[in-house]
């Protein structure tokens, strides 16, 4: 369907020769390029030299199809018009530059990717638009690294293909950070202007440098009246320096930019109008691929991606050669074993937001490609003549696991359709080829596995992905993964960054002091203060809504992985125990909870099923209670004057699923249901439950 926003051959009135002219239609749009921004050129001009310089191609997949990650059936069909691609008629490695924006969360990433799409000459329509997963825009955060690709011509009239990638700012996906910068050869640092240097701007740092990699930094956030960017220029320069930086990435230029209002200068008082000075130092600060087409083709899976018409797609940077449709090909592991054979059946190139099959793509571009099917992240696919894979990156290793097992409750079965251990254990060894972060190991007997991964939220992102698909499993709480050297036991360590009020710190010192967190800086800027902690994992487990309650939701916390450290001891309990439901499987009643809500706080209302061994509130004392939330109230035939009491019973807490797999204790698990999360014990009969508490004090 012809789009009118997008330029094309046949609306310019153009005299074009007849080869690209039969090729110019309303279906096949010409590359847009953000020449608007470039000193002004007649339309023949450009449309002369995007023709030189790039090729047409079929009609594309729309852009929803890119954002599901899709192919449809229909564009499948396209493939014979697309023309026949030579070597000649690429891009030019030259021309071509593989850019990451790393920063920390809330810093600009995603916003400044749209306007740098939306002035290349993309039609958006919305705003984060490269937050394309449903949870992603739920929670309003980047979970996947995703790839882009823009055309911008300079000022001497070069056309430069600009592959942008957008990764995650939280340290729970710092995995999907490090597995990118595989692919790329300049990384753009994007830095908040007020609130300057974070934890996972130190750690997406340290991991650009230790690859050479020549970062360019973006101030963003520049024009809002709390910016401090003398400051925050001078912090950034101490963290080059702790992080062991050379001095030609101690060189590093710096951007001013607002990615919200769609500008950057590369000074305070020049012009603010529009993003070319960051496309301009894109071109001159990042380095072309260092590759050579005239070798064999070579690719390191970075991204692995299913597809129901395809199958598997995988993504990589091309690191040699070139590659067609039809060539043959093989997937080497990591260890150089030769895991599948097979021929290239699909090719895509990025174009905006849109997938583009092509016939045949080089080396130094970001492609995806289709054929074989047992390949994993960080394989090598290649010629048949490779035997030696390609080198990774090495990933930090997960630091806390979850047990994943059957849902056994009462209720097991009734609100979901996957429900057996086979069917989680397929669903979580997917999910393993496609993260690196996270690894699964199956238990004795089958039936269990231990999921590791780097924090509370990446494994509720991946547990509530798998509920909306329909599974109904059981969780147990996070665990923190130990490591034994030298006969030593060793637990991994964080370092966290706390942003509140003055009136707060008293009161987060003595938690985290209790949690053996060791304070490395204190900072008072104002009203507000930033407080530096090394604590253990194990003591931030839990901790995040306990934080919120504390700072009355006026503070920000911060963490990421430090390293490993000497096991620190033993922590004090903080929770209070549970309100247990016994009696038989029904509904609760309001006679009953208004009866029960002294004891503590209520996590469910009248009328929501129930079963005996359900936690259905917190205690207002140490030890778990057990009550009857189904009791109903006596009737009886007996008259009586005084009138029923109208029963007005307290709002009960309502918790994400990331705050209850922070709250259950070690003797409980949470219930995963498509429509419900109950947290229970591990153990429902309430009898066995007093006989293992005996049997753990003796």
């Amino acid at each position: 369907m012809f789009r009118p926003s997008l330029r094309t051959a046949s609306s310019s009135k153009l005299a074009l020769p007849r080869t690209l002219s039969s090729l110019a239609t309303p279906a096949r749009p010409l590359l847009r390029t953000a020449s608007a921004m470039g000193p002004a050129r007649s339309q023949a001009q450009r449309l002369g030299m995007l023709i030189a310089k790039s090729r047409p191609w079929a009609k594309p997949a729309t852009g929803s199809q890119f954002l599901r990650r899709c192919y449809s059936a229909e564009a499948a069909q396209e493939e014979n018009l697309t023309p026949a691609l030579t070597v000649e008629d690429m891009m030019p490695v030259e021309n071509i530059r593989n850019i990451a924006i790393i920063a920390h969360v809330d810093h600009g990433k995603t916003s400044l990717v749209d306007k740098l799409l939306a002035q290349s000459g993309e039609a958006l329509g919305s705003t984060r638009v490269m937050d394309s997963n449903t949870l992603e825009k739920e929670r309003g955060i980047t979970i996947l690294s995703k790839v882009t690709s823009v055309a911008y011509t300079t000022s001497d009239s070069k056309v430069m293909k600009i592959n942008i990638v957008d990764t995650p700012g939280h340290a729970d996906f710092g995995g999907e950070v490090e597995r990118i910068l595989s692919m790329v050869d300049g990384v753009a640092l994007i830095v908040d202007a007020s609130e300057g240097p974070m934890t996972q701007t130190k750690f997406v740092l340290n991991k650009a440098l230790s690859l050479g990699l020549r970062p360019l930094v973006v101030l963003n956030k520049v024009d809002r009246p709390t910016s401090r960017v003398d400051e925050v220029d001078g912090l950034l320069l101490d963290l080059f320096g702790s992080l062991g930086a050379t001095d030609e990435q101690m060189d590093y230029p710096i951007v001013y930019a607002s990615a919200k209002e769609g500008w950057a200068t590369r000074g305070m008082d020049e012009p603010r109008e529009n993003m070319k000075p960051l496309f301009d130092l894109i071109v001159d600060h990042v380095p072309y691929p260092k590759v050579d087409r005239s070798d064999v083709f070579k690719m390191l899976v970075t991204q692995i991606d299913s597809n129901p018409y395809l199958g598997k797609c995988f993504l990589g940077k091309i690191a040699g050669g070139t590659l067609k449709i039809g060539d043959k090909m093989q997937a080497l592991s990591p260890d150089g074993k030769q895991t599948e054979s097979g021929r290239v059946t699909k090719i895509f190139v990025r174009r905006g937001l849109e997938m583009i099959p092509v016939t045949e793509a080089g080396a130094g571009d970001i492609v995806t490609v289709t054929g074989v099917a047992n390949a994993t992240v960080n394989s090598t696919l290649c010629d048949l003549t490779v035997t030696e894979p390609l080198p990774s990156n090495p990933i930090d290793p997960p630091t806390i696991a979850m047990k994943f097992a059957v849902n056994d409750s009462p209720y097991a079965g009734e609100e979901g359709k996957n429900l057996t251990s086979n069917m989680i254990r397929e669903r979580l060894m997917k999910e393993a080829e496609t993260n690196v972060a996270l690894q699964v190991i199956e238990s004795e007997n089958k039936e269990a596995f231990e999921v590791r991964g780097r924090g509370e939220l990446q494994l509720g992102v991946l547990i509530e992905t798998m509920r909306r698909e329909g599974f109904e499993l059981s969780v147990s709480p996070p665990r923190v993964v130990f490591k034994e050297e030298k006969g030593q036991r060793l637990e991994p360590i964080e370092e966290v960054t706390i942003d509140v009020g003055n009136q707060y710190t008293g009161t987060i010192i003595e938690k985290l002091s209790k949690r053996k967190a060791e304070m490395k800086s204190f900072e008072e800027n104002g009203d507000k203060t930033r407080i530096v902690f090394e604590c253990p994992t194990r003591g931030l487990l839990g901790y995040s809504a306990e934080f919120k309650n504390d700072t009355s939701g006026d503070g920000t916390l911060n963490h990421t992985f430090l390293g490993y450290s000497p096991f620190k001891g033993g922590l004090e309990r903080t929770r209070k125990g549970s309100l247990v439901a016994m009696g038989s499987v029904g509904a609760a009643t309001s006679y009953a909870l208004n009866l029960i809500e002294p004891r503590g706080k209520l996590f469910i209302r009248p009328g929501e099923k129930v079963y005996a061994g359900m936690v259905i509130g917190e205690s207002s004392r140490a030890g778990d209670l057990e009550v009857n939330p189904t009791r109903a109230k006596q009737v009886t035939n007996i008259r009586t004057v005084a009138k029923d009491e109208n029963i007005v019973l307290r709002p009960p807490v309502e918790m994400s699923l990331e705050s209850m797999i922070s709250y259950i204790a070690e003797d409980e698990v949470l219930e995963i249901t498509q429509s419900s999360l109950r947290i229970r014990k591990r153990e429902l009969d309430a009898n066995k439950r007093r006989q293992n508490l005996r049997h753990n004090r003796d």
